[in-house]
């Protein structure tokens, strides 16, 4: 099912990367560059909880489309947060929190689907809150200018963008010690 309208949605966020990045190298001024790759963010992120909805409605789950979707997800955030260190409006330590922990839980994932064990480290409400608060902040951080005159996006989302990173520690750590069980049986 590589071309169901679910997982078109899931490709559009694949190719919008480089059309984020782009839009920083495009010669606009900074507020509309700013403008651009948050709506464009936005738009592009929303499609994860459209996808995953039309994937059921219209009965078009799949294989792929599970193994694409949280790919495309990881893809769009860490693309997303080198353009913020870049920028200067994220730091370093956090990207490498949230890079680090996505690369690790993805291979902790992919050996437990291998051994039989995937159900320890299935998708946790924690995950999603770490998920939630991420995307709160990437488009606040991106926008960096006061929205609707009074919230200041660039303060708010420095501190969203830590509590993601704490929240990706916390998950990591709940997806290990669900996972220990296992990799002590296998390590033995």
């Amino acid at each position: 099912m590589f071309f169901t309208v679910p997982t078109i949605l899931t490709w559009t966020r694949i190719v919008a990367i480089p059309l984020i990045v782009g839009v920083f190298y495009l010669g606009l001024p900074h507020p509309v560059q700013n403008l651009v790759a948050t709506v464009m963010f936005i738009v592009f992120a929303l499609t994860d909880w459209l996808d995953g909805f039309l994937a059921r409605q219209l009965k078009q789950t799949s294989a792929f489309g599970a193994f694409l979707d949280p790919v495309a997800d990881k893809f769009l955030v860490c693309a997303s947060l080198l353009v913020l260190v870049h920028l200067g409006r994220a730091d370093v330590f956090v990207a490498l929190i949230i890079i680090g922990r996505e690369i690790a839980i993805s291979a902790l994932r992919e050996w437990m689907a291998q051994i039989g064990a995937s159900r320890s480290v299935a998708v946790h409400m924690l995950g999603k809150v770490k998920t939630t608060v991420q995307m709160v902040a990437i488009p606040f951080l991106l926008f960096d200018g006061p929205l609707f005159g009074t919230i200041d996006t660039g303060y708010w989302g420095h501190i969203l963008i830590w509590v993601a990173a704490i929240l990706t520690v916390w998950s990591m750590v709940y997806y290990l010690r669900k996972a220990l069980p296992e990799i002590r049986q296998r390590v033995k």
